[in-house]
This record gives structure tokens, C-alpha cells and sequence, in this order.
């Protein structure tokens, strides 16, 4: 009988080995908090010695927790990049689309990593956070082709990050309800609805809202929202 070939071994090279690690504490981290995480655990679940991620992570689980959580940023702030083709709104979609992906992939990661208060939490974990969401509002911004947003504009975005991350931490806790396109719907209503609030007294946010309604199909998340606005306004017609 003809025995089968065993495969060649292939000793890792530095950054293989290290996005390895990196891998495995990612998936740790997205499931447990951070404190409930060893460096003994990492080494388990990528199959090597505890030695092993002490050499590449001398400084244990901080460490590993910082590049972990690095390496999340980045996959975060991606998840912002989308093309300035389409209609704003279906752009917006997209993006929403692919950041509750991540939610609802790392949701005990995502919840402790933004809620705070973990022993692992420290400056400059905070700035690694930070940096998503000045990150997160600068693709945003870039999307309304104002060279320079204004304070109004920019703080109206800045606080629209800020809601869909608690909207993200709310979801999480009702057992995510209501289902993520419901969810993404009413955050894309969210946005629209801000930014037309403030270009009531910021006329450069009005000047934003006609851009955008100009690429807007009637079809499209603004018309939807419009008509079903429509009975609402009508009832406070009398304030006119």
C-alpha cells in the first residue's frame, strides 16, 4: 500500500508568525473581555508555546491587547472607505452595512473595547478608539466635497458617529433587535435628519442638503423617509 505524502513542514516567517498571534488574540478578544484573556489562551488557540508569543509579545497581554486592538482599528476604519460614486445615502448604506458586519462578528470585543473600564484600558488604547471615530467622521465628511467643514457641520457628523456607536452597544444588549437592515435604515433616517436639523441655522450644512438631495433618487432612503414624514409635518401645520 502506498503510503500518503506527508506535507512539507514551512517554518513561519516574523510577520506570519506574528499575524498568527494576532489572528488568534482577535478572535479571543472578540468573544471575551479583555481581562478574561491569557497570553497562555492566545498560545492555545494558535496551536505554539507560551514561550513563542512572549518573544514576539514581550510585553504580554497588554501588549497583545493593544495590537489586537490596532489591528481591529484598521479593519474598522476600512469599513468607512467606500468610493464617492452614488447616491450619498446608498453609500452610507453600504458602509453601515459592513460596521454592523463587524459589530455582530466581535460583539463581546466591540462592547467592552467601547464601553471601557477594562483593566487592559490605558492612553493609549483610548487614542487607538479616538482615532477610528476622528477617522470614521473624516470619511464621512470627505463624501459632502466641502474643503473645509465648519464647526456646525463637523460636530453634527462627530455626533452622529457617536450615535451609532451606542446605538451599536444598545443593539448588543437587546439581544441585537431589532435585525441589522432595520437597524442600518433607521441610522442612514438618523444622519438625514441631523444634518437637516442643523442646516436649518448653518448655511453651509443647508448648502451640504441640496447636494445630496440633488443625487438622491426618489426611491432612495431620503424619498422614503420624506414620505413618511409627510403625516407627521402635516400635523403640526398649525405651528407654520
Amino acid at each position: 500500500m502506498t503510503r500518503a505524502a506527508t506535507p512539507a513542514y514551512r517554518r513561519l516567517s516574523v510577520e506570519e508568525r506574528r499575524a498568527q498571534l494576532l489572528t488568534a488574540a482577535l478572535s479571543l478578544f472578540a468573544h471575551r473581555a479583555p481581562e478574561e484573556v491569557s497570553p497562555e489562551d492566545v498560545a492555545e488557540a494558535a496551536g505554539v508555546s507560551r514561550p513563542l508569543v512572549y518573544r514576539y509579545f514581550p510585553g504580554g497581554k497588554q501588549q497583545l491587547y493593544e495590537a489586537a486592538l490596532r489591528s481591529a482599528a484598521d479593519r474598522l476604519e476600512l469599513c468607512f472607505a467606500e468610493p464617492p460614486e452614488g447616491p450619498p445615502t446608498e453609500r452610507l448604506t453600504r458602509v453601515l452595512d459592513r460596521y454592523l458586519a463587524f459589530v455582530d462578528e466581535h460583539d463581546a470585543g466591540f462592547a467592552a473595547l467601547l464601553r471601557g473600564g477594562s483593566v487592559a484600558e490605558t492612553s493609549q488604547t483610548t487614542a487607538i478608539v479616538d482615532g477610528v471615530r476622528r477617522a470614521a467622521a473624516e470619511q464621512i465628511l470627505a463624501h459632502f466635497d466641502v474643503p473645509e467643514p465648519g464647526p456646525r457641520l463637523r460636530m453634527a457628523v462627530r455626533t452622529w458617529i457617536a450615535s451609532v456607536e451606542a446605538a451599536s452597544l444598545i443593539w448588543l444588549d437587546e439581544d441585537k433587535r431589532p435585525p441589522l437592515a432595520e437597524l442600518r435604515g433607521w441610522l442612514v433616517d438618523h444622519l438625514v435628519a441631523l444634518l437637516a436639523a442643523t442646516a436649518a441655522t448653518d448655511p453651509q450644512t443647508a448648502l451640504v442638503v441640496r447636494g445630496i438631495l440633488a443625487l438622491e433618487r426618489p426611491d432612495g432612503p431620503v424619498g422614503t423617509l420624506a414620505r413618511r414624514m409627510g403625516p407627521v409635518v402635516g400635523g403640526a401645520a398649525h405651528l407654520l
